[in-house]
């Protein structure tokens, strides 16, 4: 069975930068552990927004300018960078909160095979509930599991909300 990992928005700008937290800087360590121990192929979602952002439906609600392309805050963190650094990986860049490219892009990778996913990363109530239940969607027969250790909620609360909501889902959480 192949085995792939999703890598949420691991990005400067959501641990430490414009939206970042002390929840989102104390999931590091255990993401990079994470992807150093995985062995299957990895999907790293990349927030990605332009010069306009504020002027967009995104920016009008969360006027906070983030995860602009090319600015340092876009860019992986360091630490999640060099875990990934000789792993075979995909960069999805997503222009919302979840990627409608990355099913097709894990359906190819599977092949025909059965396969399992897993998910880590920011921010559990907004990107990766939306990632995971869109697989879930998808891939309806398919195990998937979010390491809730290796997530961070835009606060604690909305963090074990969104744990709820995909345990209610039939997603895993490890």
């Amino acid at each position: 069975m192949k085995e792939f990992l999703v890598v949420v928005d691991m990005q400067k700008d959501f641990i430490d930068g414009a939206l970042g937290s002390k929840e989102a800087c104390g999931i590091v360590p255990a993401a990079v552990e994470k992807i150093k121990n995985f062995n299957g192929e990895i999907f790293v979602t990349m927030d990605t927004h332009f010069e306009n952002y504020m002027d967009t439906a995104e920016g009008k609600k969360l006027p906070v300018p983030h995860c602009i392309k090319g600015t340092d805050g876009w860019q992986l963190n360091k630490d999640i960078a060099a875990a990934l650094a000789g792993k075979k990986f995909t960069q999805v860049e997503k222009k919302t909160f979840g990627s409608v490219d990355l099913p097709r892009l894990i359906e190819k990778a599977a092949a025909g095979e059965e396969f399992r996913i897993e998910l880590i990363g920011l921010c559990t109530d907004i990107c990766v509930v939306s990632n995971a239940l869109m697989l879930k969607a998808n891939f309806y027969e398919t195990p998937i599991a979010v390491y809730e250790k290796c997530c961070a909620g835009v606060t604690p609360e909305k963090h074990n909300a969104a744990i709820e909501t995909m345990k209610s889902c039939q997603i895993d959480i490890l």
